[in-house]
């Protein structure tokens, strides 16, 4: 039986009881997702954007599912303990793929008027799908077609948040599971909103996890998305990002991976408005066996926007690493400034890593420019090190760190800044990096 067989299979025998379970907007956008994935399949390898991720291998494994929406046996404010300093937030949970309705738990500041933060199934309206059924992407049809809950986020015309808006997913089961998380984000004219997904593992079970998140940013609003991956060894998680990006609107997307098992993350970011820009960061530690891909589409589609991207890798024993990263300017996109960077470091001579920058240019007025690095620690500077008393182990943490916190001092979340120093480097030492207090599992 190929990879999709028992997913279309799924599907067929289980449909009602996931229209039952899922809201009417969701609902109505499952069977032609199911059509489109009946008659394509998962990719290969050999489709481009795929190339140095087996998803047909990812999905292989018969996971459970929730279809029937039964309650999870877990108090996520009891299990959950952020002691980050001075991060002050709205904080909210998704437990497995369903938003965590009980919140008396905790105090937090009333929202602002007419902001919505809540259950996507209670919520979805006509944007739901809309940016992510363009793609005609197999595990972005697969999560339409079985998300029954997720998130929705809603910022109304001309209002700023004064805080972050924190979401800790929980992967919590018994049993080895599949979940399929559903996030839906608009912002209108002017909305300012800084959000931190942060994504944890409650159980030592195996977990593959998809996740599409839809973000439309209006005319002259401003969004900050930073995705926090800190799992463990037997979680899979393939997340697809969404985003348009309206006239002189501003987007920083960042995602930081510290703890996993194999990871792929994938952006397609489109500037609909003329004077919008992006800032797009990424940070990966990898060693043992992990796999981190993320893959990029940077779509110019009017003139005068600017793109700017920088990923930064460290592999250890025999991890693999990879970064395709793609800027498309369209015709007539004239005045377009794009910046693409992807530098990484591999520490020894199994650890692997696959870089692919590329620039698709059908403009003749543009400032563009891309390039990538793979190498080894600096031996000149372990040397000098060394000299100074320095260990080679403290040595190579040093350098290590340095290199990674390029990236990190470029997110505008301050406190997040100052937690991720503390972490990639009690990260590099191999020590724990759950916060205290925090009953989570590695």
């Amino acid at each position: 039986m190929s990879s999709e067989q028992q997913y279309i299979e799924l599907y067929e025998q289980c449909r009602e009881i996931i229209w039952q379970h899922g809201s009417s907007v969701m609902n109505a956008e499952r069977d032609a997702a199911f059509r489109r994935f009946k008659a394509e399949g998962f990719p290969s390898k050999k489709v481009e954007r795929y190339k140095y991720t087996d998803m047909q291998e990812l999905f292989a494994p018969d996971y459970g599912l929730n279809l029937k929406r039964l309650d999870i046996p877990v108090n996520p404010y009891d299990a959950f303990r952020c002691d980050v300093p001075n991060l002050s937030t709205w904080l909210y949970f998704v437990v497995n793929d369903a938003f965590y309705t009980k919140r008396e738990e905790v105090k937090m500041p009333k929202l602002p008027e007419g902001v919505i933060i809540g259950s996507l199934k209670e919520h979805a309206n006509q944007a739901y799908n809309q940016l992510a059924a363009r793609d005609k992407d197999a595990v972005t049809d697969l999560n339409t077609m079985l998300a029954q809950d997720g998130l929705y986020v809603f910022v109304p015309r001309g209002v700023v948040l004064d805080r972050a808006v924190q979401v800790i997913n929980i992967l919590r089961s018994d049993v080895d599971l599949m979940v399929n998380r559903r996030v839906l984000i608009v912002l209108e004219e002017g909305a300012e909103l800084k959000m931190l997904f942060c994504d944890h593992a409650a159980d030592d079970r195996r977990f593959l996890a998809t996740q599409v998140i839809e973000a439309f940013v209006g005319e002259n609003a401003s969004l900050d998305l930073y995705c926090l991956e800190e799992t463990h060894y037997k979680n899979v998680r393939v997340s697809n990002v969404y985003i348009d990006q309206q006239a002189n609107s501003r987007v920083n997307h960042n995602v930081i991976t510290l703890h996993n098992g194999v990871t792929r993350n994938k952006l397609d970011l489109t500037f609909s408005g003329e004077g919008a820009e992006c800032q797009c960061y990424g940070c990966v530690i990898a060693d043992k066996q992990q796999h981190v891909d993320n893959n990029t589409l940077i779509t110019h589609h009017v003139p005068h926007c600017t793109s700017n991207e920088l990923y930064k890798y460290v592999l250890d024993d025999a991890a693999v690493g990879a970064f395709a990263g793609r800027v498309l300017v369209e015709h007539g996109a004239q005045q377009t400034v794009s910046q693409m960077t992807n530098q990484n470091l591999t520490a020894t001579h199994d650890a692997r890593m696959f870089t692919q920058p590329m620039l698709e240019i059908y403009a003749d007025d543009v400032k563009c420019a891309h390039g990538s690095t793979v190498g080894q620690l600096n031996d000149a500077a372990l040397f000098y090190m060394q000299q100074r008393g320095i260990s080679q182990r403290e040595a190579k943490l040093l350098l290590q760190n340095a290199f990674i916190n390029e990236v990190i001092d470029k997110m505008q979340l301050e406190p997040l800044r100052d937690r991720l120093h503390y972490l990639v480097e009690k990260r590099f030492r191999g020590e724990l990096s759950k916060c205290k207090g925090c009953k989570l599992c590695r």
